[in-house]
C-alpha cells in the first residue's frame, strides 16, 4: 500500500528518530509497526522482521493491535533487538 499524504510526516519523524537513535551510544530498540495496523483478534501468530516489513501472502504489511502488543512486550524480557530495528506482521 502506497503512503499517504496523512501518512508520510509520521514516517519521516520516525525515520529522523531512528537516525538519530544509531548515531548514539543508547542501547535501544526500534519498532516499526505494519503498514496497516487496526484492532482485531490477539493470536500470538505474527512474524518478526528486521528493517523491511513483514509481508503476508497477498503483499500486505499488517497486523492486529493485539498482537503488536504482545511483540512489544515478548521484545521487553529478554530484548533481542538491542540497538536495532523490528517489525512485525502477519
Amino acid at each position: 500500500m502506497p503512503a499517504s499524504a496523512a501518512g508520510e510526516p509520521a514516517g519521516a519523524g520516525h525515520r529522523d528518530a531512528l537516525n538519530v537513535l544509531r548515531t548514539s551510544n543508547w542501547l535501544w530498540p526500534n519498532v516499526s509497526p505494519a503498514e496497516e495496523i487496526a484492532p482485531g483478534k490477539r493470536t500470538g501468530r505474527f512474524r518478526i522482521g528486521g528493517d523491511q516489513p513483514v509481508l503476508d501472502a497477498d503483499g500486505r504489511s499488517r497486523v492486529s493491535v493485539e498482537n503488536m502488543t504482545v511483540a512489544l512486550i515478548d521484545e521487553a524480557e529478554p530484548p533481542r533487538f538491542v540497538q536495532r530495528r523490528f517489525t512485525v506482521g502477519y
